[in-house]
């Protein structure tokens, strides 16, 4: 559907074809319109020119259109008491020195363009003239369906050959909606599988990080002390968490991760949980919880032993 002003009209008005049909044969596109309250119509000559296939809009009015059939919108508006009609104009895109024309400068753009579309409706006007130099009238003939009710207009019938353009010009844009779906679900579908291998890459990243991670951590490990070494005190949560808030410049998220793994550490020395696992403890993101317990194995409070064969990383204790 084309973009339609209609201006308050002093008296009911008429078209024998529906304009919007007229417009769509003459330039095989829908096309923003004006109409004032005497009936006429005006179209913006930028869209009128660039759908005809126009490069210079100001060229095309200036060598095919008469003053007469040109005016600005500021121009028209002067003409009527427009009310909010500044609105509605700036609604539809259309500013006060646009230049418009009417229904006569619209068909002499369309004589004088070369734009395939139009030659089934630059045929028909040819033979209009030729039936009004011949037989000295041309008549429509009536639609089919007439409207009902007191004192209702004639409808009359789109000539079959500019007819059956339309049909055609309806037919080729709803191919090309369609393929313009098509592309719009192809780009989806390629901007997921970007997604998708992004996610991967930070996986396999974070992966090599804690492999490189483990491995550094082995050839760090100190030598064995010797046996007349007494065995440190038993370990509990709360010696645990002392000792890393002595070494760490804890954050919230921080302490949230450091509280959920220091009670299994000072149990069992090391901890075998998911990095989803610990999220959904802590309230973290995944993300977060790994950049928490990268920042713990910085400050050797942790150290990474690789991971499980089910995919979940292995930490130890650093006593220190």
């Amino acid at each position: 559907m084309s973009e339609h002003i209609k201006l308050p009209a002093t008296a009911a008005q008429q078209d024998a074809i529906d304009v919007n049909d007229f417009v769509y044969a003459a330039t095989g596109l829908r096309v923003r319109r004006l109409t004032m309250p005497d009936g006429t119509h005006w179209f913006p000559a930028a869209d009128v020119a660039t759908d005809l296939g126009y490069a210079n809009t100001r060229d095309a009015l200036a060598k095919q259109v008469p003053r007469e059939h040109v005016a600005s919108l500021g121009e028209l508006a002067a003409t009527v008491a427009v009310g909010d009609g500044s609105r509605k104009f700036a609604a539809h895109g259309l500013k006060s020195h646009m230049k418009l024309v009417n229904l006569q400068g619209l068909v002499r753009l369309v004589n004088a363009c070369t734009k395939p579309e139009s030659e089934p409706f630059k045929q028909w006007v040819a033979e209009v003239v030729v039936t009004v130099q011949r037989d000295g009238s041309y008549s429509l003939e009536k639609a089919e369906v007439q409207p009902t009710g007191p004192g209702a207009p004639t409808a009359y019938a789109m000539p079959g050959d500019v007819a059956d353009a339309i049909v055609r010009l309806e037919e080729h844009n709803l191919r090309l909606d369609e393929a313009l779906l098509t592309t719009q679900r192809e780009a989806q579908e390629t901007r997921r599988d970007m997604a998708r291998s992004q996610d991967r890459l930070v996986r396999a990243m974070d992966r090599i990080g804690d492999t490189l991670d483990a491995m550094l951590a082995r050839q760090a490990q100190p030598a064995p002390a010797p046996a007349s070494v007494p065995e440190p005190p038993r370990l509990t949560a709360e010696s645990v968490l002392a000792d890393w808030k002595s070494r760490l410049s804890v954050t919230e998220d921080v302490w949230a991760v450091a509280i959920a793994i220091a009670p299994v550490l000072a149990e069992h020395g090391e901890i075998r949980q998911s990095l989803e696992t610990i999220a959904a403890r802590t309230g973290l993101t995944v993300h977060r919880v790994n950049e928490c317990l990268r920042l713990m194995r910085k400050h050797a409070c942790i150290r990474s032993l690789g991971g499980t064969h089910e995919g979940a990383p292995v930490y130890a204790l650093n006593r220190q």
